[in-house]
């Protein structure tokens, strides 16, 4: 069965609009993984708009599934991931100020950046993921890095399916065979929803993790968090 490591940023988010604690972010991560979510993801920026750094310290003593910290490999994520050791970091090319996630790597001009950043978090014991376009090209220079796993960015699939073509998916599963034969572990991540899960997850093969945050929580508004998670679970197995 396909992980899900459900992407709290949202939570932070909404409680940041009104300042104080509510709604708590550390119960909130207790909560779902009591509901069943495989693992906790969290991407801090710089600006600290939604998880902020403090977050991450708090949170490394409550997710006893798997802890997830996504982000742009600066000095500061660095050593923030160094200092909170998750299971896994998955390396992000955000810009400064990007509102999301909206390009994978390009892993041939920043191979030897990405190499000596895999090399630094995997001598802690910390898994790596780089986020990838689904890219032949690029994922052959994600191995290249030694990374442990790539994620694929899903966006373009996640808006082909909305628009009914089923045939979105084709670079995806092309990239997914590419990246098993060479050994690389696949996770998957950014505009997946239970519109579209259930059928990437079905034709995807190896797909070991997927990360979902926004939908999940735009949903759980009007169908329940608990109930969200579990409809997810139903969906991948």
């Amino acid at each position: 069965m396909t992980k899900l490591s459900v992407n709290i940023n949202k939570i932070a988010t909404l409680r940041n609009a009104r300042g104080g604690n509510v709604p708590d972010l550390l119960k909130v991560a207790t909560d779902l993984q009591k509901f069943g979510a495989q693992g906790i993801t969290i991407h801090p920026r710089p600006d600290e708009r939604h998880i902020r750094y403090q977050d991450a310290r708090d949170l490394k003593s409550v997710v006893y599934t798997e802890y997830n910290i996504e982000g742009n490999p600066q000095h500061n994520f660095i050593d923030l991931v160094l200092e909170c050791k998750p299971q896994q970091v998955t390396l992000v090319p955000d810009a400064i100020g990007a509102i999301t996630s909206s390009a994978g790597w390009d892993t041939k001009k920043n191979q030897a950046y990405l190499t000596e950043m895999i090399q630094e978090f995997q001598r802690h014991g910390i898994r790596t993921s780089i986020f990838v376009d689904p890219i032949h090209e690029m994922i052959e220079g994600a191995k290249k890095t030694g990374t442990d796993r790539i994620e694929l960015y899903t966006e373009a699939f996640a808006h082909q399916y909305g628009l009914g073509n089923e045939r979105g998916i084709d670079p995806y599963i092309k990239a997914a065979i590419f990246a098993n034969e060479m050994n690389l572990g696949i996770n998957a991540g950014h505009d997946l929803s239970l519109d579209n899960i259930q059928f990437f997850k079905q034709n995807i093969p190896g797909l070991l993790e997927v990360s979902i945050g926004h939908a999940l929580i735009s949903e759980a508004l009007y169908l329940g968090l608990e109930n969200v998670v579990n409809m997810y679970l139903q969906k991948m197995k």
